[in-house]
């Protein structure tokens, strides 16, 4: 909606989009679609800690860049883009220039205001935040122009018609209060819990972390790749054991197992699926991390013994 809408409700501004190389699937397929339409969408590259060149942006707005869409968070290392620098630089190029920011992952980790940060669309999702599935907002500044995708009976200001799923919005209301009720507290926590794994994870031999420790990286993340070991074959093994996590986002890729993020970054080939994200929530604790790091010790020299030939 954000994207595909705000195209087709302003094609005379311009026709060109500007993104970055480590999206997710959620915009790397509507600005695929809108490619498709004749739309000019510019990738910007990223450095080995996935930040996008604040230089290499400025070169790239023009007199016709409709869009830039940045994401806040990487879903699968945990990279922290700048965003108020970015919409500096977006308003200062080009001040007609739309800046949405894919705030799924960052949403309730952060605080973000939207008008002070210059941000025009933002998208946040429920279940990031301990709230519903299936549920989620699209801020959209009163200046922007957004041509509504679903048509019917008018529904939230005619933007998207169908019926409320009013037990879902109501819980991402209660959801949110409640994420950001003593918010440094939690968010205290939470990097506690992602160094202290990152700081146990090199008692494991053949690992190599993509995420950084402290406050560089968002608290929720971490990456980490195994020598030797299909990240398939470790995933099912840990389930086994009552581990649960991803290899990358579940939907990054239009091919399973290759995550763009991480060529992206400069992983090593060999490592692209051999790599597994570790997830925390408040509900976790630093006991599941030792239990995790113990299970890893012991399932890893086991399964290395079964390389690919």
């Amino acid at each position: 909606m954000a994207l595909m809408g705000t195209a087709f409700g302003n094609e005379r501004a311009g026709k060109h989009i500007i993104s970055s190389n480590i999206e997710h699937a959620s915009v790397y397929n509507p600005l695929g679609m809108l490619a498709d339409h004749g739309y000019e969408i510019t990738y910007l590259p990223v450095d080995e800690k996935g930040h996008i060149s604040l230089k290499e942006l400025e070169e790239a707005i023009r007199p016709d860049t409709l869009l830039v869409s940045i994401m806040h968070v990487n879903n699968e290392i945990g990279a922290v883009e700048p965003v108020e620098e970015i919409s500096k630089v977006i308003k200062q190029k080009n001040p007609k220039t739309i800046f949405h920011v894919d705030a799924i992952q960052a949403y309730g980790k952060y605080t973000i205001r939207p008008k002070r940060q210059g941000i025009d669309l933002l998208s946040v999702s429920g279940h990031k935040i301990h709230g519903p599935k299936g549920v989620g907002f699209l801020y959209i500044d009163e200046k922007v122009k957004v041509k509504p995708l679903i048509l019917g009976g008018g529904q939230q200001k005619g933007m998207r018609s169908g019926t409320e799923n009013v037990p879902g919005v109501a819980g991402l209301g209660v959801a949110a209060k409640e994420m950001y009720t003593n918010h440094e507290e939690k968010l205290d926590y939470l990097y506690g819990l992602k160094d202290y794994m990152i700081d146990r994870m090199a008692e494991v031999e053949g690992t190599h972390i993509n995420s950084e420790r402290g406050r560089l990286s968002a608290p929720q993340v971490v990456s980490v790749s195994f020598d030797g070991i299909r990240s398939e074959v470790l995933l099912h093994a840990l389930e086994e054991k009552g581990i649960y996590v991803s290899s990358g986002s579940a939907c990054s890729s239009n091919h399973p197992g290759v995550s763009d993020t991480l060529k992206a970054i400069g992983v090593k080939k060999e490592l692209l699926d051999a790599t597994l994200r570790f997830s925390f929530g408040l509900f976790n604790t630093k006991e599941e991390i030792d239990y995790s790091i113990e299970v890893l010790k012991e399932l890893l020299p086991v399964l290395r013994r079964y390389k690919r030939g």
